[in-house]
Formats: C-alpha cells, sequence, structure tokens
C-alpha cells in the first residue's frame, strides 16, 4: 500500500501525535497536538469523531490504515473476501500461500517479492503453509490486532 519511505513518515507522524508514547493515540495526544498547533479551543465531539474513525484503539497498524483509506480508499471486506474467494473454490477459507505468491509475482499489477514478503508478514499462515484470508481479510480492514495490545 505504502513505499517504505513513507512508512517511515507516518511513523514519525505517529510519534508527534502519540504525546505520552504508550503506543496508542488517545484524547489527550489529540488536544496535545492541536495545542503545539495553535488551536487550544477543539471540541470534545471533534477529538471524538477522529477517535471514531479508528473503530477501536488507535495504534500505529491502525493509524497507517486510516490514512491508506484516506488516501486510496479501501475496498469493503466483503469485496476483498469474494476476490480471495475465486483462488479458493472448494471453500476451505484458506489459499496456498506459495500458489498465491505466484500468482501475486506473474499476474496483472505484479507484486516484487519484496511486496509479496512484506504482505505476508501480516498474514495469517498456518503451518502447511495457507493463508486464512479471513482474518487476513479482517487485518486489512480492521488493523493487526496484534499490536492494539
Amino acid at each position: 500500500m505504502f513505499e517504505q519511505s513513507q512508512i517511515q513518515e507516518f511513523k514519525e507522524a505517529f510519534g508527534c501525535i502519540d504525546q505520552d508514547r504508550d503506543g496508542v493515540i488517545k484524547k489527550q495526544d489529540l488536544r496535545e497536538t492541536y495545542g503545539q498547533l495553535g488551536k487550544l479551543n477543539v471540541k470534545d465531539e471533534e477529538l471524538d469523531e477522529m477517535l471514531n474513525e479508528g473503530k477501536g484503539p488507535i495504534n500505529f497498524t491502525v493509524f497507517l490504515s486510516l490514512f491508506g483509506e484516506k488516501l486510496n480508499g479501501t475496498d469493503p471486506e466483503d469485496t476483498i473476501l469474494a476476490a480471495f474467494k475465486l483462488f479458493d473454490p472448494n471453500g476451505t477459507g484458506f489459499v496456498n500461500k506459495d500458489e498465491f505468491k505466484r500468482l501475486l509475482m506473474n499476474q496483472a499489477d505484479k507484486f516484487t517479492a519484496e511486496e509479496v514478503d512484506q504482505a505476508f508478514a501480516v498474514a495469517p499462515i498456518d503451518v502447511a503453509g495457507n493463508i486464512d484470508y479471513k482474518s487476513l481479510c479482517y487485518i486489512i480492514t480492521h488493523g493487526d490486532e496484534k499490536e492494539e495490545s
């Protein structure tokens, strides 16, 4: 979704907003950030509206996902699931990692090996090498729950 340099810039921006450095952006973090920018009278409702876009705690993964949606638009979860189901004719809920990698690197918008590895870094892959694409769709649309704790 993003180049490595863009991710680094988002990480720096996240660090500037996460005032208490606990890895989660909260209302007080936003209030302090606005204060540093000279806007002192931000309404609670405005801050709550921003936080509610995250649909839960806003850690770095969620922060990145929110910017991805704003900048590129993200397909709804059911659209992504339907795309994965094309590669799962038996309806198992899994696609083979190696076969999927081959397709990603050889079809349409060809992925590089590095891009595939980045995508697979967050993908739930079982010991048999199968991707649980329903869980992956959730991660794509809602963020990685492992980083939310």
